[in-house]
């Protein structure tokens, strides 16, 4: 049997930026999780990262960029949207706004729409790899599409995506290990909750002065990433706020009062919700390594990162493509 080609793990994010100007994909560490990187201006380097994760194309893509001058020069941004940006850039927060007029972002990354989701990472290695290439990246979570996503770079090269990537950057363990929260806006500018992620809503109201809006997920044409139903999941079920573990099952536990002697792990044993979020796709990664066919999973509270948890736990545990629901 032929060996798997092997990705180059670096450090080098020089090595990386030439490997994209070239059209080739790279993963790279941000603080959320790591991306699938591309040349947002190149057509086939995006059609690839399609391709590569096996994602529909509806699903529109985020363009990462260094900080928010290159981002208004690809978007336009009204007093909310710039408001958001100076509160919460470099950061996991991703803005959708409308494209501006010649915006060099390939179509493909936008499924069609005329809007372009930006977002401008912290994490010191997608920003030096971003300076050393130039321009605008597009970068889904570096996973097969619908599966969980990586937070480590053992992550990817040990998945199918090892193959099809030139470079895999390792920035070490992703410190929220949720992805962005997404905010989009109305018609008439009121700022739109897309997707719950790695901000919490309370500090993004904080900043606005006023309630956030939720828009709308599910399995028609999504407006912005990570809104299809079905998405982030292991290959186990998941069984969400249980108690505790049934025979067979793994338990996914929360908090200083988990049920003690079951098999699975803890989230967070002292109950925090940001310790939790970072280890969530990390320790589902592992349960489902065990092989169970089942993982039952803990009641987390709905507030602060507990709605980003909560939401990809929900995501995780729907039916999959093609299944009925019971």
């Amino acid at each position: 049997m032929r060996a798997r080609p092997m990705a180059e793990i670096t450090t080098d994010a020089g090595k990386a930026a030439e490997a994209l100007h070239a059209g080739r994909l790279v993963a790279f560490p941000t603080e959320t999780v790591y991306g699938l990187g591309a040349d947002a201006t190149d057509d086939s380097a995006v059609a690839a990262v399609f391709e590569a994760k096996g994602r529909p194309r509806i699903n529109p893509l985020i363009a990462h960029v260094t900080d928010i001058e290159a981002a208004m020069g690809l978007g336009r941004f009204d007093e909310s949207a710039r408001q958001l940006a100076e509160a919460f850039w470099p950061g996991p927060l991703t803005l959708v706004v409308p494209r501006v007029e010649g915006c060099p972002v390939s179509l493909l990354a936008t499924a069609g729409l005329d809007t372009l989701a930006l977002r401008v990472p912290a994490h010191p290695l997608a920003q030096a790899l971003l300076a050393a290439f130039g321009g605008p990246v597009v970068a889904p979570s570096a996973n097969i599409s619908g599966r969980l996503s990586p937070t480590e770079a053992e992550h990817v090269a040990e998945s199918p995506l090892a193959e099809k990537v030139a470079v895999i950057l390792d920035g070490d363990e992703c410190p929220v290990g949720v992805e962005s929260t997404i905010i989009g806006f109305d018609t008439d500018g009121t700022p739109v909750l897309l997707r719950p992620g790695g901000i919490p809503r309370e500090e993004i109201e904080k900043v606005l002065g006023e309630p956030l809006r939720t828009g709308k997920g599910g399995e028609g044409t999504p407006s912005a990433p990570g809104q299809l139903s079905s998405h982030y999941a292991p290959r186990a079920r998941l069984r969400l706020n249980a108690q505790r573990p049934e025979e067979g099952e793994m338990f996914l536990a929360f908090g200083p009062d988990a049920p003690k002697g079951v098999p699975g792990l803890n989230l967070s044993p002292k109950g925090d919700l940001r310790e939790a979020a970072a280890n969530l796709f990390a320790y589902l990664r592992i349960l489902d390594e065990t092989g169970v066919s089942s993982i039952a999973v803990a009641p987390i509270p709905e507030y602060g990162l507990g709605e980003a948890i909560n939401d990809r736990l929900r995501r995780a545990a729907a039916p999959r493509p093609g299944e009925e629901e019971a």
